[in-house]
């Protein structure tokens, strides 16, 4: 990917990982459009207990997080694509989450929307092959953010080393870029990927049960 002389649109870029991305492509040279749905992070990550979640009545709740974690990001693409592939050069870039490989019990559904991206985002690269369009995928790992509310991920690898981490990806060239853990479950086995949810479960459950 071109780093510099770019235009660019970041949406939810006005917190977290999209407003330290902003700044880096700005710093680079390139002309950043930010856009969102609400002035806060404008990715969702909901910790629940499936047995306690009453899918009946508070259905609309839950596919709030399927909406903006899923369905935004698949209809931008399938909308900006078609224009993109009358450029010279394009990029797509998604992200989704070291959650898309190793599922967390405590958040399924933001696991499985980022499960679906990471599928999405390799259909769409094998798609666009023989186009001018370049599709990367970013896989971050528990970033300290206020991502699912303030507080929840302050255990997180810091922002601009993340960051900082991920364009250092993007200058070498990378389709798919991940970080600490993320890069690791990028590359699990099946048997790696049921260890590490036995795992996340055992050492998880007593908050389960307080959700």
């Amino acid at each position: 990917m071109r780093l510099s002389g770019n235009t660019i649109l970041i949406t939810g870029g006005g917190s977290g990982i999209g407003l330290a991305f902003a700044e880096r492509f700005i710093n680079q040279g390139n002309q950043v459009i930010i856009c969102g749905r609400r002035e806060e992070n404008a990715g969702i990550q909901q910790r629940f207990s499936i047995l306690k979640a009453d899918a009946r009545d508070n259905w609309s709740y839950f596919s709030k997080e399927i909406r903006t974690n899923m369905e935004a990001t698949i209809h931008l693409s399938m909308l900006f694509a078609p224009l993109f592939a009358e450029k010279e050069k394009a990029t797509i870039i998604n992200v989704t989450s070291g959650l898309a490989f190793t599922p967390a019990m405590f958040a399924p559904v933001y696991s499985a929307t980022k499960a679906a991206i990471h599928s999405f985002t390799m259909s769409l690269r094998h798609q666009l092959t023989d186009s001018s369009i370049e599709v990367i995928e970013v896989v971050p790992p528990a970033v300290n953010t206020d991502l699912g509310g303030a507080g929840l991920h302050s255990q997180g690898v810091p922002l601009d080393a993340f960051a900082d981490g991920i364009f250092k990806g993007l200058e070498e060239g990378q389709k798919e870029i991940g970080y600490g853990t993320s890069a690791k479950a990028m590359r699990m086995s099946r048997d790696e990927i049921d260890e590490t949810g036995t795992r996340m479960y055992n050492l998880m459950k007593d908050m389960l049960d307080k959700l």
